[in-house]
C-alpha cells in the first residue's frame, strides 16, 4: 500500500482525523480515540500493523501528544499516530499493551518521565526513578532546585 492510497483508506475510517506527510503518513486523533484506531490498525487484515516500533510523549505545556510508531511487517509500510490528550494536568489514554506487547516497557516510561497515567495498563509504575521521587522530570514545568545544575 502506497502513502496515498494508507491516507485515503485511513481518511475513510476515520474522518475526523487530520494527517501530516513527511517520510511517514501521520495521522493526528484525539486520545479518546486511540483503542478504537489502534485496534483497527492492528487487527485489519488490510494495514496489518503488527509491531509497534517506538511509544514516545511530548510534552507541549498546554497538552500532551503520545506519539506511536507502527510497522507492518507484511506489507512493509510505515505509520505515525499521534494521539492528543487535551488534559495537561490529569493526563490519561488507554493502553494499547495488550495489542503490542512492546509498550508495556514504553507506556512505563512516558509515566515516568511525563507522569502521562495508561489506562488499563496492569504494572504502571515508575521505570527508571525512585518510586519515591516527586515529580517527572521531563515535563516542560518540571522544576528541581536540588539537581538542577545552572551555567
Amino acid at each position: 500500500m502506497t502513502k496515498e492510497e494508507l491516507k485515503s483508506t485511513l481518511t475513510t475510517l476515520f474522518p475526523e482525523a487530520t494527517f501530516e506527510e513527511n517520510a511517514f503518513v501521520n495521522i493526528n486523533i484525539s486520545s479518546t480515540q486511540v483503542l478504537k484506531v489502534c485496534t483497527e490498525l492492528k487487527e485489519n487484515p488490510m494495514f496489518d500493523f503488527d509491531s509497534l516500533v517506538c511509544l514516545s510523549c511530548v510534552d507541549w505545556k498546554i497538552h500532551f501528544n503520545i506519539v506511536y510508531h507502527l510497522r507492518s511487517r507484511s506489507f512493509k509500510h510505515e505509520l505515525v499516530v499521534k494521539a492528543k490528550i487535551d488534559n495537561h494536568e490529569n493526563a490519561e489514554i488507554e493502553s494499547v499493551r495488550n495489542l503490542w506487547m512492546t509498550a508495556h516497557w514504553h507506556e512505563r516510561e512516558a509515566y515516568d518521565f511525563f507522569g502521562v497515567k495508561f489506562l488499563h495498563h496492569p504494572d504502571l509504575r515508575r521505570l527508571f526513578n525512585p518510586d519515591d521521587w516527586d515529580g517527572f522530570p521531563l515535563r516542560k514545568d518540571y522544576m528541581d532546585e536540588v539537581n538542577i545544575v545552572e551555567l
